[in-house]
């Protein structure tokens, strides 16, 4: 029997919802696509719900996908409304208290392009912050492929406390929150922008962050809606600008650091990841990507250059385990780049007078 959407819409509306009711209900009639072998399933539901109906939407799609003829099965999960003081209201993440009250300082660290590293000096520049008697938290923003609970060695789920709060994760002395906590790790999030942006300002503003020093925000890759919502919802005091030395890398680099010019968030400076290779046998560096890229870079636009953090195997085995170099090797070389970096980086902080103003940044033209 050929496949029609009679049999879809039975399946989403056997699947039951955390608060009741069920998936095909949760907004208005599903979007649903039958092409051949493939169906495509867009369920539209309140923002506030996503991380809740996560659970139902992989369990719909492991449904659709096990049906007779069907090769694969996609299910979204969409938000066209923003969420009403209502919806709000009977929502778990639903709280009058704001999780930043005591939040000290808020400082983003990106990149502008994937690969370079960010996540895992984030997490390492953390550590070493802590290392160094501070209160500091974590956020991982990157809501399609989210690093720091595997980085951290962290599993599981957070707790809602009585004040209708989120609980962060502890790890290393960090607080953390991630949607990686929300959603297994094995699903894809299927999210749009109006949904992402939400889910945002509530594991920013919704969470226990208590008493810290500093909370570091670890961007996705680029320049979209998460860079925008966070620039729009945190009290950032500053930007770090994450990148190789390879001039491909320091093109996207430079577009963050624009990025963070139109948001009028300053940026606190550059650091080089990956700057050389380091044989483990022989202990000499080769210069991969190429030498003082983001340095000269630095330079040229006159902000800070915070450090440069060699390649280093020993930083990829310990990050893959769950245990940051910063603090599984402390007295070693890599330890002490990102504990330079870390007392450079709170250092600017509490001297707010010596903050970087953004420079004017020009995309250089293309040749030809």
């Amino acid at each position: 029997m050929a496949l029609n959407e009679a049999q879809i819409r039975d399946i989403l509306g056997a699947i039951a919802l955390p608060r009741g009711g069920v998936l095909g209900e949760t907004g208005a009639t599903p979007a649903i696509s039958i092409r051949g072998g493939r169906v495509i399933c867009t369920v539209e539901i309140d923002a506030a719900d996503a991380a809740l109906i996560e659970e139902a939407r992989a369990h719909a799609e492991r449904k659709l996908a096990a049906l007779p003829g069907v090769e694969s099965a996609v299910v979204g999960l969409t938000a066209a409304r923003i969420p009403t003081s209502a919806n709000q209201s009977r929502a778990p993440f639903a709280t009058s208290s704001d999780g930043l009250a005591s939040v000290r300082h808020i400082v983003a660290v990106g990149s502008g392009k994937g690969g370079v590293g960010k996540s895992t000096t984030s997490c390492n520049l953390a550590v070493a912050l802590v290392a160094r008697g501070l209160r500091v938290g974590i956020l991982d923003a990157d809501i399609y492929g989210p690093s720091q609970p595997r980085l951290f060695g962290s599993e599981g789920k957070p707790d809602f406390l009585p004040s209708g709060l989120i609980a962060p994760i502890d790890a290393f002395g960090v607080r953390m929150m991630s949607i990686g906590f929300l959603v297994d790790d094995s699903e894809p999030v299927i999210w749009r922008g109006p949904m992402i942006s939400s889910v945002i300002g509530k594991m920013l503003r919704e969470v226990a962050w208590g008493e810290l020093d500093i909370l570091l925000i670890d961007l996705p890759p680029g320049t979209g809606d998460v860079q925008l919502t966070i620039g729009q919802k945190a009290p950032l005091d500053g930007a770090i600008i994450v990148s190789t030395p390879q001039d491909l890398a320091l093109i996207d680099a430079r577009r963050a650091i624009a990025m963070f010019e139109k948001l009028a968030v300053p940026v606190l400076g550059l650091i080089e990841n990956m700057s050389s290779f380091c044989c483990p046998n022989c202990g000499h560096d080769t210069a991969i990507f190429g030498t003082r890229g983001a340095r000269d870079e630095a330079e040229r636009l006159g902000l800070p250059f915070l450090g440069e953090i060699p390649l280093h195997p020993d930083i990829r085995a310990l990050s893959d385990e769950g245990r940051p170099i910063a603090i599984s090797n402390a007295g070693g070389r890599h330890a002490a780049a990102y504990g330079t970096i870390a007392s450079a980086i709170g250092a600017m902080l509490d001297a707010p007078a010596q903050k970087v103003r953004l420079p004017r940044i020009s995309m250089p033209r293309r040749k030809g």
